[in-house]
This record gives structure tokens, sequence and C-alpha cells, in this order.
């Protein structure tokens, strides 16, 4: 019996002391293994692990939950920045552990199949990381009921069948990754508990399967931006539970399904951007609808009167169908509204009323429909206003006046409609406005002096309207301004001179009015002005010299009373037209005008007054000669080399950084515009180089000194445009973009010296007088090398580049006329982030901007394959991007869209100088180029895209050419002529 007692006593204390030893060991285990994990991070981001001690307890460790016999179940660490590779193979030996939350972090490197070891895993999330490579095969990980891996950055093909095992998954998060293209995996529809399913950016193509409709537990349902096609199932009306349903950017066709009026849980509901037709009476079911997105589709008939009764409506998105009928009155009534969009439709009716009742709506944006009646006066009181375009349909009355000063506008856009009264005073509360739209109406009254006071206005279009008086004077206030649009009115008065103060204006318009006195001189100070019409005013007095420094795109200062002597950097052909109509105008040198009096008219008196000037100006100057040698013999030579330079070389360099500074003198100046002169320099060994001298300036535009010394840590716009060169072309290297041998840079300036092309630009060449006759082969040749060039810059750079100001005066031809792009001065490249350039300040030339500018202001590569299709266009044409002959308020895309009616009407726009056995080719090229000018980015083709275009567009090609939702060639086929580009 005592034996008996001691065995047990003896069996007693052995438990006891493997009870107390073993989770010792498994503690101790873990904890090596955390610590692991820990060291596995790079050494910045582990202070959001400083709690991670060795001789701590794993419990009290930040992110770390314990079960109740104090072993690992959770490692919480998602959104805490942290990078390095994840140690798969250490972590999956903790043995209870159940969820791994490492989501939203930057973790890199490949996920390994060490995963499967983590057999009990219920809850995985390394979503939203830097992964590479293929997932594994994870079939071992039966009990997983969330799995998020959307963003994680995985590639390749997706292991589907591992899904079979996971009967229990509730959520499967796989989108915006770059997976191999598959068809709607099957797998997914055996997983019956399924609540979320992110499948969008994934490479799901082919059609939606109607088994979709037996996951009746599903939630949120998103598969858009995939390659889906076909019709959506009539059995998506079963998952009755549907919160979200994301459809956009596919291929999808057909109506919406009669099922789909089931989904009466269903919140928010985006089909945008696919091919959907018929009605949307099944919507008018929805009732819980927050967000209605149908954009971008081929949906017709009228909107279901039911919206204006849905409660929490406050998105709604129809742009780009053909609905007709009228908007619900009361739509938007119910919550706080946000935005509305039903722009390009063919709708009717009045605008409703209280859309804005909450005082919450930031958008309405109804243009290009049918719309009637007046602008409901609720509208005058919605603050939270931002853009209000109701352009292009046919309202009338007088618009309410606190329209005009709504604090937080930034597009007013009421152009095209019969709009009647004034532009109020209270257009001076408006401080957020950029833009102020109005043109092609019958408003009337003066402008109000208040406009100066609206300072972030970038354009005013208020041309076809009967206002009248003076231009307010104090419009040299409103700095930002970029485009003044004022022709066919019935202004009267002068030009205020504080026009010239408006530094960023690239366009002025003031055409057809009765405008009068002189033109001011300071116009000619405005470093970026592109285009000028003045033309049809009673105008009078000499034209400014100071007009000769512009660089204009279009100058038109005809039928004014202007007299005197033309400048003589106007006093060639080009510019006859443009300064016709002005008999009291003379020139010396060219035969269109009369000839100028030797005295040009001066008076005695006048004659003698600048003789005794010149006398006193010469002995002036003579002492200035005689005191400026005396401080030469004494002090030396205060030239540019006196300056301190930095060089930084990009190229080999065969000259030295004096023989560029030597050269800067006015003798060798060969151009002049808003970045700076450019100089040409001759070295010693032959080698011709292009210099661009940019002086560096303060915020007000003066040139900085060396007194300004402790402001230079601000970068100023020509400071800003130089850095911006010189990052962009330093790492370029393509035989089609202008080649940067170096930078030069000192306190006060900066220089660029760059390889010199002889030939100029393809502007000079097509439209100035000194222009050389370009064959249709070398215009081809232009077009191919241009492209190829933009096409690096897009697709062949590190990061894509976007030059922003592409037009037929940036290309310059060498003396082969070889083109290269060039004047990267307004260049941005795309963040690696993704982010997207967007601001206020239009960059670009008027003609070549792309439409999107004025309504959204985004900027990205399509647009410079806007800009090039109207490049293409002056090829075909040998016009400019603005004519007079196109019209008011025209450019040359919408005069080569009005001129494609049949075969001869497209081949006149061929340029009479191409024989007419070429003439076909050209329109191959003009194909192109509509292409490249449609309004619609997304429908633009890649830079990619143009190149093999344009070489497909070599005679006896094919020329037929469909573009798919990537910008890419979908179809080849034979254009037998050209009344195919009707589109």
């Amino acid at each position: 019996m005592s034996n008996a007692c001691s065995y047990r006593q003896l069996f007693l204390s052995l438990c006891l002391l493997f009870c107390l030893t073993f989770p010792c060991c498994v503690k101790s285990d873990e904890l090596q293994i955390l610590l692991t994990l820990k060291s596995a991070l790079n050494k910045s981001s582990t202070d959001v692990l400083d709690s991670w001690e060795a001789a701590g307890s794993v419990c009290s460790f930040n992110g770390i939950t314990c079960n109740g016999d104090g072993s690992v179940k959770e490692i919480e660490l998602s959104n805490l920045k942290l990078t390095g590779v994840l140690p798969l193979d250490s972590i999956c030996q903790l043995q209870s552990v159940d969820k791994l939350s490492f989501g939203y972090n930057l973790l890199y490197g490949a996920i390994t199949d060490d995963l499967n070891n983590c057999s009990k895993l219920q809850y995985l999330d390394l979503g939203n990381n830097l992964f590479s490579g293929s997932f594994p095969e994870i079939s071992s990980l039966s009990e997983l009921r969330y799995l998020y891996l959307n963003g994680s950055g995985i590639s390749g093909p997706f292991p589907w069948k591992s899904l079979e095992t996971m009967t229990n998954l509730t959520v499967l998060s796989l989108g915006d990754n770059p997976l191999d293209r598959t068809p709607f995996p099957n797998e997914i529809l055996k997983l019956k508990q399924l609540s979320w399913l992110y499948l969008a950016n994934c490479s799901i193509e082919g059609e939606i399967p109607p088994a979709i409709g037996d996951l009746t537990e599903l939630i949120d349902l998103e598969l858009q931006m995939n390659y889906l096609s076909g019709e959506l199932p009539s059995e998506i009306g079963n998952l009755h539970k549907l919160w979200q349903l994301e459809l956009y950017s596919n291929g999808l066709t057909g109506k919406l399904p009669v099922g789909m009026r089931n989904l009466t849980s269903l919140e928010y509901f985006d089909a945008s951007d696919n091919n959907f037709e018929g009605d949307i009476s099944e919507v008018g079911y929805l009732t819980n609808l927050v967000s209605l997105q149908l954009f971008e589709n081929q949906f017709r008939g009228q909107i279901p009167p039911e919206l204006g009764e849905f409660k929490k409506l406050v998105n709604v998105s129809l742009y780009t169908n053909m609905f007709t009928g009228p908007l619900p009155q009361k739509l938007g009534s119910w919550a706080d509204f946000n935005y509305i969009d039903v722009s390009e439709n063919l709708l009717s009716g009045p605008i409703p009323p209280d859309m804005c009742k909450k005082g919450t709506m930031t958008k309405l944006l109804m243009l290009q429909n049918r719309f009637t009646g007046e602008i409901p006066t609720t509208y005058a009181n919605c603050a939270s206003l931002k853009r209000f375009r109701v352009s292009n349909n046919s309202l009338s009355g007088i618009v309410p006046a606190g329209i005009w000063g709504l604090p937080q506008v930034d597009i007013i856009d009421i152009a095209y409609n019969q709009f009647e009264g004034p532009i109020t005073s209270d257009i001076k509360n408006a401080k957020e406005i950029g833009i102020l739209s109005t043109q092609y109406n019958r408003l009337s009254g003066e402008l109000p002096e208040e406009i100066s006071e609206a300072t972030s206005l970038v354009t005013i279009e208020l041309n076809n309207n009967q206002i009248s008086g003076e231009i307010p004077r104090g419009i040299g206030e409103l700095k930002s301004l970029s485009s003044l649009q004022l022709q066919n009115n019935r202004l009267s008065g002068s030009i205020p001179e504080s026009l010239g103060s408006c530094a960023s204006i690239s366009n002025v318009n003031m055409a057809n009015n009765s405008l009068s006195g002189r033109i001011p001189s300071s116009l000619g100070s405005l470093p970026t002005l592109n285009t000028l019409d003045l033309s049809r005013n009673e105008l009078s007095g000499r034209i400014p010299e100071s007009l000769s420094s512009l660089k204009l795109n279009l100058f038109d200062l005809s039928y004014n009373r202007l007299t005197g002597p033309v400048p003589q950097s106007f006093s060639v052909e080009a510019y006859n037209s443009s300064l016709a109509g002005n008999p009291g105008l003379c020139s010396s040198t060219i035969q269109y005008f009369k000839k100028c009096p030797p005295d040009s008219g001066m008076s005695k008196s006048v004659r003698t007054l600048i003789v005794c000037f010149a006398v006193v100006a010469l002995l002036l100057s003579s002492l200035g000669c005689f005191l400026y040698l005396r401080r030469t013999e004494k002090d030396g030579d205060r030239s540019l080399k006196e300056e301190s330079w930095d060089v930084k070389s990009f190229h080999v360099l065969t000259f030295t950084e004096d023989e560029i500074l030597d050269s800067i003198k006015q003798e060798n100046l060969i151009g002049k515009g808003g970045s700076g002169n450019v100089y040409k320099v001759m070295l010693a060994n032959g080698v011709e180089l292009a210099v661009k001298h940019i002086w560096n300036t303060d915020s007000h535009g003066r040139r900085k000194s060396r007194s300004s010394t402790p402001m230079l840590g601000r970068r100023t716009g020509k400071e800003k445009e130089f850095d911006a060169e010189v990052q962009t072309l330093s790492s370029i290297r393509h035989v089609n973009v202008v080649k940067l041998y170096c930078s030069i840079t000192s306190e006060d300036s900066s220089l660029l010296v760059y390889e010199y092309l002889r030939n100029g630009s393809l502007w000079d060449r097509l439209h100035m007088s000194q222009k050389m006759e370009l064959d249709w082969d070398t215009r081809y040749e232009i077009a191919v090398g241009a492209a190829k060039g933009l096409e690096y810059l897009h697709h062949g750079c590190e990061r894509p580049v976007i030059h922003r100001d592409v037009k037929s005066s940036n290309i310059l031809l060498d003396e082969f006329l070889k083109p290269r792009i060039a004047d990267f001065g307004l260049a941005k490249m795309v963040q690696a982030n993704g982010g997207k350039d967007s601001t206020h300040v239009i960059a670009g030339t008027h003609g070549y901007i792309a439409p999107e500018y004025g309504y959204t202001y985004k900027v990205n590569e399509k647009s410079d394959v806007y800009s090039f299709g109207v490049v293409l266009m002056e090829l075909v044409s040998g016009k400019r991007p603005i004519e007079p002959e196109f019209g008011d308020n025209k450019d040359i895309v919408s005069w080569i869209c009005s001129k494609i009616q049949n075969k001869e009407s497209v081949l006149s726009i061929v340029d009479p100088r191409i024989p007419v056995a070429f003439k076909e080719d050209a329109v191959k090229v003009l194909k192109i180029a509509i292409l490249c000018t449609t309004k619609l980015p997304a429908l633009r083709p890649t830079m990619r895209t143009v190149v093999q275009m344009l070489q497909e567009a070599e005679p006896c090609k094919l020329v037929g050419i469909v573009i798919n939702k990537d910008g890419e060639v979908k179809k080849k086929e034979t254009m037998e002529s050209a009344e195919k580009l009707n589109p």
C-alpha cells in the first residue's frame, strides 16, 4: 500500500513538473519567433514594436493577443508602415495562431508556401503591400473565413482550386492585383457563405455566370475594372442582401435584368462605363439607393419618376447616355444631396428646384441636354456649390444674382443658352471661381468693376453676348487669368493698360466690339501670350513696338483705324491679313501696304526735338563709355564670367564653361519666349549649340540679385520650369528628343545647353513666311519621328513624362528635317504613387489644349495625345490650330469635324500643296489625328498605339483602325474611302 502511494506521489510530481515547465518552453519558443519577426522588419519601422523585448511577456506585446493558456492567438500589425520581408516559415510555427493581419504596410518579397503551416488560420490579411510573385497554393487553410489579398502586389496565376476547401469563407478580397486573365472562377461559386466578394481590377474576363445568384449571403459584390462581357444574368436578383454592386469599367451589354427590382437593400450601384442599353425602369424599385452611377452607357428612355421619392439618394451620375424626358422634380430634396451629373443626354423640362434644400450640394452638372425654363432661385443660396454647369441647353430668363457670387463655386458655365440680364456685382463674393463661361447668350449690361475681386479667375468666356460699356479698369488684378474671351459684344472705351499685369494670360480675344483708343504697349510684356485678336474695333494710333517681342500663334489687328508704320517684325507677308483693313498703316518693306513717307508724318518741331535728344544722348553715352572703360581698367570686366557657376553635365562635353558664357550676347540672340532667351553658340571646333538663358526672378517677376539671396530657398515659377526641364531631359536618351548637354547655374540665372537644330521648328516650316515647302514624305517622317519621341516619354522612361505643351513650335528639325521634341519647361513626371497632376493654371497653348482641362483640370498622357493629334492636323491641312476662317470660338479640331461629310469634303481638308497622288495617304494620317483628338481621354489611343498606326499608314497599308478601351489596336481593315472617317 505504501509503495502504491509512493508511485502515485511520484506520478503527480512529474505531472506538476511537466505542467509547470512545458508552457514555459512554449512561451520561450513563441518569444523567439516574435523576436525573429521583429528583426525581419527594417530598423526604421521597429519603433512601433518597442514593447517586443526579450525580457517581456509575449502577451503584453503590442498587436499580440493570447488565448487562455498564454499562447499567441492573433497578430494584428496592420497599417503601421512596417517594411521588410515577412518570415512566414517562422510565424507559422506559432501553434495556436488563427489571425495574421499585416495589411496596409510596406512589406515586400514573395509570399511563400510556408503559409500552409498556419493551418488554424481563420483570418489572413496581407493586402495593400508590396509583395511580388505569384500567390502559393493554400488548400491546407481549410478553416479560413477572411482572406484579404487586395492590392498586395501578387501577380501571375492564382490558385483558385485552393478555395474549394474553404467552405466557411465569408470575405474574399483579391482585387487590384495584376493576375493572369481568367474566366470567372467556378470555385468561387461554391462558397455559399460569402458575404463580401472583391474581385475588382484583377483580370477576370468572359461572362458573369448565372450561378452568381446562388451566393445569397452576399452583401458586397465588386467586379469593376475587369474584362467582363455579355449580359448581366437575371439571377443577380436573388441576392436580396446585396448592399453594394460595383460593375463599372467592363464591357457588359444588354439591359438591366428584370430581377434587379428585388435588390431592395441595395444602396450603392455603379454600372458606369459599359455598353448597357434599354431603360432603367428596374432602378425605380431600389428605394434605398444612396448612390446611382450609370454614366457612359447607351441607356435610353425616361428617368424613373420614383427617384424623386428616394429618401437616401445623395449622388446621381447618368451622363453620356440617351435619356429623354424630364427629371423628377423632387429629386435630391430629401437627404443631404451631394451632386448630380446628367450631362450629354436628351433630357428636357425644368431643373429640379430642391436638390440643394439641405445646403450640401457641391456639383450641379446638366450640360448638353434640352432643359428649358429658368434657373431656380433656390440655387442662389446654395453656398456649398462648387460647380454649376448648365451649358448647351435651352434655358432662359435672368440668372439669379446670387449665382454669380457663390462663395465656393469653382466653375460657372451657362454658355449656349438664352439667358438675359447682367452679370451682377455679386461676383466679388466668388473668391474661388476659376472659370466663368457665359458665351452665346443674350447677357447685357456692363461688366461690373467687382469682377476684379474674383482673383482666382483663370478663364473668362463672355463672348457672343450683348454686353456693353467699358472693360473694367481693374482687370489687371486677376493675376491667374489665362484666357479672356470678350469678342462679339458691344464693348466700348479703351483697352485697360492694367491688362499687361496679367502675367499668366495666354489668350486675349476682343474682336468685333466698339473698342477705341490706343493698343496698350503693356501687352507686349505678357510672357505667355499665344493669341491676340483685336480685330474689327475702332482702335487707333500706332501698333506698339513692344508687341514685336511676343511669339504669337494667332495675331489679328485687322479692320481698325491703326496708323503709322508697321513694326519691322510684322513687316512680312504672313501678317498681311492680320493687319488688313487699316488704311492708315504703311510699310517700307512689303507692297501690300502703302509706302511710309521718309519723315513718317513727323512735324519739323518734333524732328528738331528728336535731334536735340539724340545729341544729348550721344554726349551722355560717350561719357558713360569713358567712365566704363576707366572702371574696366581699374576693376576688370564685370561680365557673366564674374559670377560663380555650377556646371552639371549629362553627356561628354567638348566645350568649356567660358565658351558658353562668352557667347551670351545680343548678336547671338535667336529667340525669345516666356521661359527665357535663346542664343546660338558656335564653338571653335565648328559645333553649333543652342543655349537658353533664364534669369531667376522673385515672386513679383523682378530679377533676383545677390542682395536677394535670403529668398533663394523659395523656388519661383521660372526656377521651377528650369528644374522641370533639367529633371526631365537629363535622363532622356532618344533620337527624337532634343539633347541636353549640360546645365550651368548661378544665383542670378541659369543656362541650359542643347544641341542646335538649324531648321527651326515645324511651326516655322508650315506657317511662317520663311517656310520651306515640305513634301508629304517629309511630313510623314516628321509625324512618325515626333510620335516616337512622345512614345518614349510616356512608355520608355522609368516614370512616364507628361510634356504638357506639345505643339508644332516645340518640334524642332535638324539639318535632315528629323524631328526632336523640345521645351520641357512644363513637363511633369508621373509620381510613383500614381498621383495625378491637377492644377488651376491651365498648362499648354491655346488650340492644342485638350478639352478635359476646362472640365477637370486633370493632366495626363492622354492630354499629350490630344495635342499631338492637333499637330497631325497641322501637317495634313497646313492650317494653324486657330484660324479666322474657322469661325468664332472654333479651332482646327472642330473645323475638321465639320468638314467630314463625304469623300470630297474630306479631301478638301488636305493642304493644297500636297500633290493629288498623296492625298489619300494624308487622309490616313488624318484618321489617326481624329482618334487622338477624341473628346473622351479614355477613347484616345496611347502614344505607343499612335506610332503603330502611323507606321501602318504608309502607302498601300491597312488604315481602318479600331481602338479598344486600353488604347490598343483592336482591329485593322482596309479603308476603301475617306467616308469611313465619319464617326
